[in-house]
């Protein structure tokens, strides 16, 4: 008998069943992963009152709040200016700023005293500095240089004054900031400890 060969070919059935062929349409099945998203929100201490009565209550409030730096900001500028020709007004400047810097320490050190804070009111003091200082530039020929100078600071402070709000701001003490990134920190491992369970 003679053998003859045969040969067999497979064709494709109409159903491919093979997991290694993979349509590009299709979406990839992937373990669900948990992603984080931080919102890093920029904003400004400084903005424009909406109305007259709001920037009015925002310079009276700020000049309360930052008087000690709106005064250390003109002193500064005085005495830069008085540097070069007006020795003797610089001598008097610093005395009349002892004085002050002397009548704030003691303020800080007898903070329950009725006297100082009843009867003598901080801003006629510091209304009194400010007159005996006109007077001494005044007197010492520097009447030029401080006017100048309250010509060209007092509006910047005042700029300062209307667009700083600091109200939205919460200033965060080391103890507070430990227990927030504590809290974050166990919160965040909650969720990746879940995210390894469902892997």
């Amino acid at each position: 008998m003679a053998n003859y060969a045969t040969t067999t070919t497979q064709r494709p059935s109409s159903n491919p069943q093979s997991p290694l062929i993979s349509d590009e349409n299709e979406p990839k099945i992937s373990p669900r992963r948990y992603h984080y998203t931080f919102s890093f929100n920029l904003s400004s201490p400084f903005n424009i009152p909406s109305t007259p009565e709001s920037a009015a209550v925002r310079i009276i409030k700020n000049l309360e709040k930052f008087s000690l730096y709106y005064a250390v900001f003109v002193w500064t500028v005085l005495f830069i200016v008085l540097i070069p020709k007006r020795k003797v007004s610089i001598v008097y400047l610093v005395g009349t700023t002892d004085v002050a810097f002397l009548y704030s320490l003691l303020l800080r050190a007898l903070p329950d005293s009725f006297v100082l804070n009843k009867i003598i009111v901080r801003r006629i003091v510091m209304f009194v500095l400010f007159v005996i200082t006109a007077v001494e530039m005044i007197l010492t020929k520097a009447a030029f240089h401080f006017f100048v100078v309250l010509a060209s600071t007092v509006p910047i402070v005042a700029v300062h004054a209307v667009l700083s709000k600091w109200d939205d701001f919460v200033v965060v003490s080391e103890k507070e900031a430990a227990e927030i990134a504590l809290l974050v920190q166990e919160k965040l491992g909650d969720d990746v400890s879940l995210s390894e369970n469902l892997v």
